[in-house]
């Protein structure tokens, strides 16, 4: 694994805890590199999302000027510009339209040789998605952004501890995707295809975690519902309120530290149904 002595990475209650970090980050260079090779999948996927994001932007802009007072859901123009631009350029860090990495490997089997590293599966998975999220940052984040910039006017941070939250709230949102994307695979393992369940996640996922319109133009109960209920709005909705500093400083906190219960409740899930599966696997095996 280049360079990296394959026999050394473990991770497991025994081992100490730097030969597990280390063993982690080669996981997650080693995800990074796989995405790195896709350079014209790349420049296509920022593509799209600056095509798309023009339209976003217009189609909201248009609601905000037949708004009375001329700020739907309390965002005014510069707002929305930002809430669209940096939303386009964060569907792919977040990736919650990743691909179904786990779910092929069950429905063809190669999950067995995961299940016989080393690393536990969850672990494996998610340095791995680290990786692509460290490679989506610093390619098909910033496009978005600077084309936003150039034609629109966007909404510039005015409070010091906007940028250093949003940041948090990026990397939880990353973690909660990958939480709801790892049990929406992890339904292969009972359906042995798991093409109906991600259908649904693709179908559904845009719409409750705000990437097509803010939640907040939705009633006012059926939004805190989700926030509350659901992991949904974290995925997307709360690092782009935060950004555009939507609320005031201790909701902004409030929003990002119910990020973090729903990436560790997501996490746990996780770690559980795989081992429930496993579990079921040794059985069907024996």
């Amino acid at each position: 694994m280049g360079g990296i002595d394959a026999s050394g990475l473990t991770i497991s209650p025994g081992r100490p805890l730097r030969a597990s970090v280390t063993t982690f980050g080669a996981l997650v260079w080693s995800g990074f590199r796989r995405y790195a090779t896709y350079r014209q999948a790349t420049i296509a996927g920022s593509f799209t999302n600056i095509v798309f994001g023009f339209l976003r932007c217009y189609v909201l802009l248009a609601v905000a000027d037949g708004a009375a007072g001329g700020r739907p859901g309390g965002y005014d123009a510069a707002q929305l510009a930002t809430y669209v631009w940096v939303g386009q350029g964060l569907l792919s860090v977040v990736g919650i339209w990743g691909p179904p990495d786990l779910s092929d490997r069950i429905r063809t089997g190669d999950v067995a040789s995961d299940l016989l590293r080393p690393v536990p599966p969850v672990t494996a998975y998610l340095a791995a998605d680290l990786g692509r999220f460290g490679h989506a940052v610093l390619t098909r984040m910033v496009g978005p952004v600077i084309v936003g910039a150039i034609f629109f006017t966007l909404a510039v941070p005015s409070r010091p501890q906007t940028v250093p939250l949003f940041l948090v709230s990026v990397a939880l949102a990353t973690i909660g995707s990958f939480g709801c994307r790892f049990l929406i695979n992890a339904t292969a393992y009972w359906l042995h295809d798991a093409r109906g369940p991600l259908v649904l996640w693709t179908l559904g996922s845009g719409v409750l975690c705000g990437l097509y319109f803010p939640l907040r133009l939705l009633p006012e109960w059926l939004a805190v519902t989700l926030w509350v209920a659901t992991p949904f709005p974290g995925l997307l909705q709360t690092p782009l309120d935060v950004l555009v500093e939507r609320d005031p400083p201790m909701r902004q906190a409030g929003l990002v530290a119910l990020q973090a219960v729903w990436a560790v409740v997501l996490l746990a899930l996780a770690a559980h149904v795989q081992r429930r599966a496993e579990r079921k696997l040794v059985v069907q095996g024996g």
